[in-house]
C-alpha cells in the first residue's frame, strides 16, 4: 500500500517533466513569419508559399482578389502563380507590406492583426492607386516551427469613395 501512495506523486512528477519537452513557441516567430511573408510578396517566389503555410486541408485563404474561400495548398498556389508568382521567385516592381501589427498568442497559436499596402511599380505606378486594407493571419506552431493556417483580407475604400446612397 505504501508503494501506490507514493506513486500518484511520481506520475504527476513525470507529467509535469514530459510537458515541458521538446520545442516550446518563440513568441517573436509569429511576427518573424509575417517578415518572411511580406519578403514572399515582394520576390513573387512560389516556393516560399509552401515553406510557410501549413500544407493541410484545412489551411484557408480570403483574398482582397477575388470572392469566396480558397483551400488547401493546391487552390493557394494556383492562386499565387495567378499574381505571376514563379519558382524560385522574380524581380518585379511593385511592393507590399504591413503596418501596425499586433501580435496576440495563445499558446501554441497566434492571431496577428495589421494593415496591408500594395503600391504597384513599372511605367504605370503614378495611374495606380496605392491598395490598402485590413489583415488577420492567423499561424500555429507546429512541427517545432511557426505556421500560417488562415489569411483574410479585405479593401478599404479608395479616397474620395462615397458609397451608393439608398433610394
Amino acid at each position: 500500500m505504501r508503494a501506490l501512495r507514493r506513486a500518484p506523486g511520481l506520475l504527476l512528477g513525470v507529467v509535469v517533466v514530459a510537458a515541458g519537452c521538446g520545442p516550446q513557441p518563440d513568441p517573436a516567430g509569429p511576427e518573424a513569419l509575417v517578415e518572411d511573408w511580406v519578403a514572399m510578396w515582394n520576390t513573387y517566389d512560389l516556393d516560399r508559399v509552401g515553406e510557410l503555410f501549413l500544407d493541410e486541408p484545412r489551411l484557408t485563404y480570403f483574398s482582397s482578389e477575388r470572392e469566396g474561400v480558397i483551400r488547401g495548398m493546391g487552390a493557394l498556389l494556383e492562386h499565387h502563380e495567378g499574381f505571376g508568382f514563379t519558382p524560385g521567385g522574380t524581380e518585379q516592381p511593385n511592393r507590399l507590406w504591413v503596418e501596425d501589427l499586433g501580435v496576440d498568442l495563445f499558446g501554441h497559436a497566434a492571431v496577428l492583426t495589421g494593415i496591408w499596402y500594395f503600391q504597384r511599380g513599372g511605367d504605370d505606378a503614378g495611374a495606380a492607386p496605392l491598395q490598402r486594407g485590413p489583415v488577420t493571419f492567423v499561424s500555429l506552431f507546429r512541427h517545432g516551427r511557426w505556421w500560417f493556417v488562415h489569411m483574410h483580407f479585405a479593401n478599404y475604400p479608395a479616397p474620395g469613395y462615397l458609397p451608393p446612397q439608398g433610394e
